[in-house]
């Protein structure tokens, strides 16, 4: 359990003096319900410290701790979360000195979120600016599977995007590439809003994908883009043709096995993705070409999010190892802006009185919150609200 952010302490004091005690409570439950510690960077000597402040803390609740390791280098496209190691040899490094930080003691770590979805290649970005390659990228998260399993103790995970980004057949090479085999399996969604029961099937069929690609006796062996995937059979955005795809993998897996595990991200799930589709009617009147670049930035701190199901290891499902809170619920994804690419508008269409009416503010500014959202990593008090008020179950 890691420690509240100060200003959500600040925030729950506020509506608490304000007279609004329900909603000082629904937050209170929020910061209280276990949550991953993140770790971004520092020196070795520093995350060797903070990973033993984390186990420490861990110990004296009786828990088990969720780590995630977040320093790979070109880290998020140089976007929003941007930085990272300079260099290969200092993440080896720094990697060496997480897994210092935790011993011997039992751990859950989440290696690098959007490592394996967004690669250096993904990226589209000159290499003078960004000169990261793929194979240093997949080198990278296969020292870290080498040097944290050199804990028995610790469970590693390793990055398998979600369900409505990478096919199955790609997430389930790039996690073969990035060491999968020799780790306990994959994480889901992190950061991110798709529906728990997309997930549940996304993350089963890269188990049987995997399955599939690595049994020599299998006629898929080492071809993973022949998998079937939430884009064929299936229907991404039709849920109802998933089942088509589930079918597909009964009918040729053959005597392959599943046996690769994976975990959830639910932190912000229960309202499931924002289509963006409200802001298409009155009062907002925006194009369906606004809509559309809205939708495509979702992920970025959207309105109507709501909490989802609370950690736990109990999920029914075998494959399942548990539910977890990895991103931590009230910080801010990042600006969410039109300069970066997240967010269109038009001004014309739709204002308040109190809105920037010059370009170059407006490229700054978040119409959907009606503010300039936090920086990533931030507490955004108004999200960290309604991700509360809109949780799914509910905190009450």
């Amino acid at each position: 359990m890691r420690p509240p952010d100060s200003a959500a302490l600040t925030q729950i004091g506020e509506l608490a003096k304000s007279g609004d005690f329900s909603d000082a409570l629904l937050l209170a439950k929020m910061i209280t319900t276990p949550q991953a510690a993140w770790f971004t960077g520092g020196t070795p000597t520093q995350v060797t410290q903070q990973v033993r402040t984390t186990m420490v803390q861990a110990a004296f609740e009786h828990a088990v701790p969720v780590i995630v390791a977040y320093d790979i280098p070109g880290r998020d496209c140089a976007q929003y979360s941007a930085g990272g190691a300079l260099s290969q040899a200092d993440y080896q490094a720094w990697i060496d000195a997480l897994a210092t930080g935790i011993g011997h003691a039992r751990a859950l770590v989440l290696v690098e979120p959007d490592g394996l979805g967004n690669m250096p290649s993904d990226c589209h970005l000159p290499t003078s600016v960004y000169p990261f390659t793929d194979a240093e990228r997949i080198a990278e998260i296969n020292y870290a599977v080498s040097s944290l399993t050199q804990n028995p103790n610790a469970s590693v995970y390793l990055d398998g995007t979600h369900s409505a980004w990478q096919s199955v057949g790609t997430m389930s090479q790039r996690l073969l590439e990035g060491g999968v085999q020799q780790a306990r399996g994959f994480y889901l969604n992190v950061s991110n809003y798709q529906p728990t029961p997309e997930l549940i099937d996304y993350g089963t069929w890269i188990s049987d994908c995997i399955a599939m690609v690595t049994d020599p006796s299998s006629w898929a062996y080492g071809l993973p883009a022949d998998c079937a995937s939430q884009y064929y059979p299936a229907t991404q955005g039709d849920f109802s043709t998933w089942g088509l795809t589930t079918k597909w993998y009964a009918d040729n897996m053959g005597s392959a096995a599943a046996t690769t595990h994976f975990v959830i991200d639910t932190s912000r799930n229960g309202q499931g993705p924002n289509n963006m589709q409200a802001y298409a009617a009155a009062p907002y009147n925006q194009s369906s070409a606004v809509v559309s670049k809205l939708a495509s930035g979702n992920w970025c701190n959207p309105p109507a999010s709501g909490l989802g199901l609370r950690p736990t290891s109990d999920t029914g499902v075998p494959l399942l190892d548990a539910y977890l809170w990895v991103k931590v619920p009230g910080e801010s994804d990042g600006q969410c802006d039109a300069a970066g690419g997240v967010r269109a508008w038009d001004y014309t269409a739709y204002a308040q009185p109190t809105w920037p009416t010059d370009p170059a503010a407006q490229q700054l500014f978040d119409p959907l919150w009606g503010l300039n959202d936090p920086a990533a990593g931030a507490w955004f008090s108004q999200q960290a609200l309604q991700l509360a008020q809109n949780a799914q179950p509910p905190l009450h």
